[in-house]
């Protein structure tokens, strides 16, 4: 099958934007660069839920409902965590700050690690068969290495990278625009073709997944680590 011919229809990607600035202070630079991604899913039948994290009340914490911690408000389970748990694509979206993710990245990436150690219905944890991707903006270096965080934490509870899954754009050193400004990055090269890249990497490995039945479910299921069962490990002392 030619791999343009390929139906990613009945997949769900959710793309969450961790900019500091809510949509009443102004346009997102981060969101102008995570809507190329989103129109390319969204023409190839993906159904894209966009979350602009400073909209919401999110508390901080580690447990999926704060408000039973202390928080008196907490958005997160009704109106983030559902559309995350629906996705089989997640994509986090962070400009850059002293060369850092935002604040608010790190709040996100908080909350996810908080159902963690939730089941799916193969008994894995529940966010393998996810895959997970991000985006990076800013106007100081640091591309990298917030993409490496990020995905980094997003294949630590569980979801799976696909090949180059992060993209981004960054200005000259020092105060100037930022992505979109006058126009400033849209035409850039390197980042069209790695946010193209990242995109269908992202399509392709969702699509695997389901195709496959999710990942293989042996060797990875924490009951019946916890029955005994030790999948091939060797007994202490069986390897010198």
């Amino acid at each position: 099958m030619n791999n343009r011919d390929r139906d990613f229809s009945g997949l769900r990607a959710c793309f969450i934007n961790t900019t500091l600035k809510s949509s009443g202070q102004g346009e997102s630079h981060t969101e102008r660069l995570m809507r190329n991604s989103m129109a390319i899913m969204e023409k190839n039948a993906v159904t894209v839920d966009y979350i602009r994290a400073a909209d919401h009340d999110i508390a901080f914490g580690i447990y999926p409902d704060m408000r039973e911690h202390g928080a008196k408000v907490d958005d997160w389970p009704e109106k983030v965590w559902p559309k995350i748990s629906a996705s089989d694509i997640l994509v986090i979206g962070t400009p850059i700050w002293l060369g850092e993710e935002s604040s608010i990245c790190r709040v996100i990436i908080e909350r996810l690690y908080a159902h963690s150690a939730e089941r799916n219905d193969k008994g894995q944890y529940v966010y393998y068969g996810k895959v997970g991707g991000c985006v990076v903006t800013g106007n100081e270096d640091g591309i990298k290495h917030c993409s490496m965080t990020v995905l980094y934490a997003l294949q630590h509870i569980g979801l799976t990278i696909p090949p180059q899954a992060d993209c981004g754009w960054i200005g000259e050193a020092g105060p100037g625009p930022s992505y979109g400004d006058d126009g400033v990055g849209l035409d850039n090269d390197f980042t069209k073709r790695n946010t193209t890249f990242m995109t269908w990497n992202l399509m392709h490995m969702a699509d695997l997944l389901r195709r496959n039945g999710g990942f293989p479910a042996h060797g990875n299921q924490p009951v019946a680590w916890e029955k005994g069962e030790r999948f091939d490990h060797p007994e202490p002392g069986s390897v010198s």
